[in-house]
């Protein structure tokens, strides 16, 4: 799967629109991850709106690329319907992955911003986006085309070093 060995960290994008159809295929491929028991404890928000862009970009340090991309999608644990929430962040792990896997398929770029576990970070995504009870943010992923200076391209990371086999 040549998506997995070419995806990078996109931070910038370029001004054309992300598709519909296209947000539409990151989020099922977010929800064909696996989950513990398949709780399926997950909720999504998708931001097309530039106000609500540029306040979620103050989240971190790190955030700037909220304010220039087309569209984010911020991953919510949902823990009203959690049965297994030791579990929760494997699974959101999970749902993350594919989203950023199936973005590169697409032809965009996108990155994974941590919200979860820092409170700071947590409390701010609720305050701006008004959570219900339960409703707790995992990640931000801003989403667009990649701008000029930036592809999804192969970087070889294999490192034998890393790697002990017991036979």
């Amino acid at each position: 799967m040549e998506e997995i060995f070419v995806r990078r960290s996109i931070r910038e994008f370029s001004n054309k629109k992300v598709e519909s159809d296209k947000v539409e295929e990151i989020l099922r491929a977010g929800m064909q991850a696996p989950t513990a028991g398949n709780q399926r404890a997950y909720k999504f928000v998708v931001i097309e709106n530039k106000e609500v862009l540029k306040k979620l970009s103050n989240l971190s340090l790190y955030a700037a690329p909220i304010e220039k991309c087309s569209v984010a999608i911020v991953v919510l644990k949902d823990e009203n319907v959690a049965r297994f929430p030791e579990n929760l962040e494997q699974d959101l792990g999970a749902v993350a992955e594919n989203m950023l896997l199936e973005a590169v398929y697409l032809e965009l770029g996108a990155v994974w911003l941590g919200v979860s576990p820092l409170s700071e970070r947590m409390d701010f995504v609720v305050d701006v986006l008004k959570l219900q009870k339960g409703e707790v943010p995992y990640c931000v992923i801003p989403i667009g085309y990649p701008g000029e200076n930036q592809s999804n391209r192969f970087i070889d990371r294999y490192d034998e070093k890393k790697i002990r086999y017991i036979k």
